[in-house]
């Protein structure tokens, strides 16, 4: 009986844990910091990208959403990131390079580790609730209001595709 009671208990606290809100401060590519605590009650879609990735042309497709859905609530951020060694050598580079070719204006990090030991607490943190790491660049990380992680997609998942904007469009207000 004790067993099962600390079965149970141990099953609920890692529910708790699975459920918390995420938070998060970055460094944005224009100087100062992004916070997940800014946009609570917001959905947020979080996406690691890379400018020399064979997906980097979902650059357009980022900013298309964020256009679409940005003034109904929807947060798009882009988190560049060397962790697959395919990004450019500097937070101004990458800036300039995506609004040259992408004409981006959705919120952007300054380059920012996604995996590993030198992942950002954002990432370890998504990492230790749901088991998620992204395995490549332009993965998706979807939050609800809350800053809990709704889904999580892969690159091979456009930030377009109709499974991901029906769950954008159930989160927002």
């Amino acid at each position: 009986m004790l067993r099962m009671f600390a079965l149970t208990v141990l099953i609920l606290l890692g529910r708790a844990v699975q459920a918390a809100p995420l938070a998060g401060e970055f460094a944005s590519i224009d100087g100062g910091t992004l916070s997940i605590e800014d946009w609570r009650g917001q959905p947020v879609l979080v996406v690691n990208t890379a400018s020399h990735c064979g997906f980097t042309g979902q650059y357009a497709a980022l900013q298309k959403v964020h256009e679409a859905y940005s003034d109904q609530g929807l947060v798009v951020l882009a988190v560049p990131s060397d962790s697959f060694n395919q990004e450019l050598g500097s937070a101004d580079e990458v800036k300039e390079f995506c609004e040259m070719n992408y004409g981006l204006t959705l919120p952007m990090t300054d380059i920012t580790p996604v995996k590993g030991a030198d992942a950002h607490p954002f990432y370890k943190a998504v990492a230790s609730q749901t088991g998620f790491e992204p395995r490549w660049n332009f993965n998706k990380i979807l939050l609800d209001l809350n800053g809990e992680v709704v889904a999580t997609y892969g690159a091979n998942t456009k930030p377009d595709a109709p499974k991901l904007l029906r769950q954008v469009e159930a989160l927002l207000p």
